[in-house]
């Protein structure tokens, strides 16, 4: 299952990459927002990050005006590694070398169609694991306060 949430900066990237989850018959769940309307983006972070983190969803992509705050607000919670993603390269890299379980996006920065280009790859492209396994690790001592 795959957890997506924006706010109304990021409202048409979502409801693009949630047509092509349809379209690709892949299970999600919306945390919202509903509507263009303003609304403030931390609880819905919020809300996508622990869907994960308590084993409801497996990945989530989360969608603000620029990506920033949505990633800032999700890596609050222990054990979230979220990306801001402009680019194919930087999207496939962050699963393949960072594990990253959210990918952040920005409506004001790239278009619907790199939108759902960047998730596709996100949510196929697996973790490489071997080396960068132990770096993943490392983020994980920082959370517990070991770094």
């Amino acid at each position: 299952m795959i957890a997506l949430g924006c706010d109304h900066g990021g409202f048409d990237l979502k409801n693009a990459i949630k047509a092509y989850l349809e379209e690709n018959d892949i299970p999600y769940r919306d945390f919202g927002c509903m509507t263009p309307e303003s609304i403030d983006y931390p609880p819905i972070a919020a809300a996508v990050a622990h869907s994960i983190t308590g084993g409801e969803c497996e990945k989530g992509i989360l969608c603000c005006g620029t990506g920033i705050g949505m990633s800032i607000a999700a890596n609050k919670v222990k054990g979230i590694r979220a990306s801001v993603c402009t680019n194919e390269f930087c999207t496939e890299m962050t699963r393949r070398h960072n594990n990253a379980n959210i990918l952040c996006l920005g409506g004001r920065v790239i278009d619907e169609a790199m939108a759902v280009k960047l998730a596709q790859i996100f949510l196929t492209t697996p973790f490489d694991g071997g080396r960068h396994l132990n770096r993943v690790n490392l983020i994980k001592k920082i959370e517990d306060g070991e770094l």
